[in-house]
Parts: structure tokens; sequence; C-alpha cells
């Protein structure tokens, strides 16, 4: 029996190093029935020409996580936002890798980025599962495979995440960044790891949670909500969102705890100065607690207090 395809959708936005190596990992996956589409946000460097010279093998890729493969050169296309009426070939195998490789003429954020490459797969490439994967990250060989059989185990599942361990944290690299997360609307910023909760058992095969990371969150198409992922919000908050939105539609969201990516937490927070970047999370944060409570201007003087109590700590903890 074949397996469900797949389309895999990563963002690039002048991080051309990063996506290389996530897509080195990608295409070393046990996993036969899959799209990868990157989705150019406007890159004011060389990350178009430097993609294009990986896919057709003139540029090598190693880290301590990937070694270099032979599986190129990879048949990749090449199109523009303004050309998506085309429909392409893209399905990779075990034993053929292809690419699609969209540039967008604008920086149009997490949500939007996504949004122009899960309307053309689902109009041209009618995949069974949609996956959102940070360009930052690199995947286990396994982390496909093992999240599918989850997927197929449970129609009522919606939206599944992985284990995400951090790429580097002070050398380890088996130290947990996140196992999915809660939702909390009476607190500032709303959202939280389970790590944080009680109840929670951490080495449960699966664990049922309110939202995953959208650096690595795989959904059903189905699912899917009709205006994908929320627009208005640039960079943050899309994937607790949408878990919201899934989830008021019936369906489960999970964690499986044997599929397993690493994550270069923040690289591309780290890209904007870090005033701009907190100002940023908390007007985001902000935002997202107004669209989901009743009485929000009632609350906001909660919601302030305690901002303030989160960022003092933060900066006493900097000094």
């Amino acid at each position: 029996m074949s397996k469900p395809l797949v389309s895999i959708i990563l963002l690039n936005w002048n991080g051309y190093e990063d996506t290389l190596e996530a897509l080195e990992s990608l295409y070393q996956i046990n996993y036969p029935n899959y799209n990868v589409i990157v989705v150019d946000n406007h890159s004011t460097n060389d990350s178009i020409k430097i993609i294009e010279e990986y896919a057709k093998g003139d540029r090598c890729v190693e880290s301590q996580y990937t070694k270099y493969t032979d599986n190129k050169p990879i048949t990749y296309t090449h199109l523009y936002e303004d050309q998506l009426d085309r429909e392409v070939d893209n399905t990779s195998t075990s034993d053929s890798k292809k690419l699609l490789l969209i540039e967008n003429y604008e920086n149009y954020g997490f949500a939007r980025g996504n949004n122009i490459a899960m309307d053309y797969t689902l109009k041209y490439d009618n995949p069974d599962y949609v996956l959102l994967l940070n360009n930052d990250t690199i995947v286990d060989p396994d982390f496909l495979s093992r999240m599918i059989d989850v997927a197929l185990s449970d129609p009522s599942i919606g939206i599944i995440g992985p284990k995400f361990y951090y790429y580097d944290y002070d050398g380890s690299h088996d130290t947990i960044w996140c196992i999915g997360s809660v939702v909390d609307l009476e607190h500032y910023p709303g959202h939280h790891s389970i790590m944080d909760e009680d109840g929670y058992d951490l080495d449960a095969p699966v664990i049922e949670c309110d939202w995953v990371s959208g650096a690595g969150l795989l959904i059903k198409s189905e699912a899917i909500p009709e205006d994908y992922l929320d627009t208005s919000f640039f960079f943050g908050c899309e994937d607790v969102d949408l878990a919201l939105k899934v989830r008021n539609e019936g369906y489960h969201v999970v964690t499986v705890t044997d599929s397993i990516i690493w994550h270069k937490v923040g690289m591309s927070r780290h890209k904007s100065s870090t005033f701009k970047t907190e100002r940023n999370h908390i007007n985001t944060n902000l935002q997202f607690i107004h669209k989901h409570v009743d009485h929000y201007y009632l609350k906001l003087p909660r919601y302030i207090c305690q901002i303030t109590k989160l960022y003092l700590g933060a900066i006493i903890n900097k000094l």
C-alpha cells in the first residue's frame, strides 16, 4: 500500500546556509512519497542562486548532523509567485529527488509565505498532509514516517508535532526545546510548554496537547482552514491560532515523541534587533489574546502586569 503524499514547505529569507542543511537532511529521510517546496520571501542575498547550485550538485553541504550524499542533481523548478497557475511534477521518491522553488516579490512574513505554498500544493498536488518546517531545522531520517504512522492510527488527529531538540545547547544535542504546548488564555502570553505543566508523561509515545510549534507542524489536508494561516500575524502565534481553529473543528493535536527534529532556536528572530524583536513578540501575543479572549479589554491590565513581570525578569537574568 502506498504511503500518503506529504507536501513539505520551508520558508527562506536570507538564510540559504540553514536552508541547504535542512534540505540535505530532508532528502535523506526514509519516507517514500513527499514534495519539497522552498518559498523564498524576497531574499536580498544570493539565496535563490545558491539553492539552485545545491540542487544541481554544485554545492556540497555537510554538518555534524548531515553527511552529503550523492543523490544530486535534484530536479528543480523555479517559479515566481505570479507563475503559480502552472502544474509541476514535484513528488520525490526513494530514487528521484525533486524540489519546487517559489520566489516571492516581497517578504510576506511566515503566514502569507506559507499560505502561498499551501494554496499551490493543495490545488495541484492534492497531498494528504502538509508539513510546515522551519528552514533552521534538521530532521531525523525516521521523523516523518513516525508522525504519519500515528496520523494513520487515528482519523481524529488533525495536527502532529515532533519532539524538538536544541540544535546545540552548550554542546548538548539531546536537550528538549519543545514537546508540545498548552493554551492558557487567562495569562500572558496565552500559551506555554507542557514541560512547565504537571500531569504530562513526557516519555509517552504520543502526548495530546493544545498546539505544536510551526517549526515542524504536520497537518491533515482536510483539517486545513479555508483561509490557511492568519496573515494578520506576521511572525508569531500563527501556529497557536491554527491549532485552536483545528481543535474547534473536533480534531486532536498530538506530539509524537520518537519523531525528532533539531532546531536552531531563534535564528529567524535574531535577524532583527533585540528591542524590535521583543516589541513585536509582545504585540503579537497581545494580538493573539485579543482575538481569542472575550472581554479582552477588561483583562488587559492583568496582561500588562504579567508582561512587565516577565520582561523585567528577562532583563535581570541577562545582568
